[in-house]
């Protein structure tokens, strides 16, 4: 059985809630991605920051990237996977929700512990149909990881 952790992008970096969306915009342009997990303290799990939060919640509104911290456009609660869950069972539930960004914890200090990855060690025909099912056009949009059942 190939886990979550199998797969999974280890040790991803958090931006602070206290952290300002200039801040955590910096830290998408040097580590090359779109989104990145809220942190509390000792890496509690709070939410996710992506890209577009930024521009609609924050840039879109006149308000200023340099002010507005991450805490504060972090909505819903997201949802999670555990580090030793099938990673089938796990591509089944973002595909279901149609996300595409996955946090990885351990249990039961509910500590982010890696983000997923999909494209690692998944077989080209599988990786396939899971980009298919999140990015299908009949949805208006593909969602993001917020705003659905933790653990769903």
């Amino acid at each position: 059985m190939t886990s979550a952790g199998d797969i999974m992008h280890q040790g991803a970096e958090c931006v602070r809630e206290h952290e300002t969306l200039a801040t955590a915009a910096r830290l998408m342009k040097e580590r090359d991605v779109g989104a990145l997990p809220i942190c509390g303290e000792r890496q509690k799990l709070l939410g996710i920051l992506t890209d577009r939060d930024i521009v609609l919640k924050c840039v879109a509104e006149g308000l200023d990237p340099e002010q507005v911290t991450a805490g504060e456009v972090a909505q819903g609660r997201p949802m999670t996977v555990e580090a030793d869950e099938d990673v089938e069972q796990v591509l089944r539930v973002m595909e279901q929700y149609r996300v595409r960004r996955l946090p990885v914890i351990n249990h039961p200090e509910h500590e982010l512990v890696g983000m997923m990855n999909i494209a690692r060690g998944m077989p080209q025909t599988r990786l396939a149909e899971f980009v298919t099912a999140v990015c299908a056009e009949d949805s208006p949009r593909s969602k993001e990881v917020l705003d659905t059942p933790q653990g769903a």
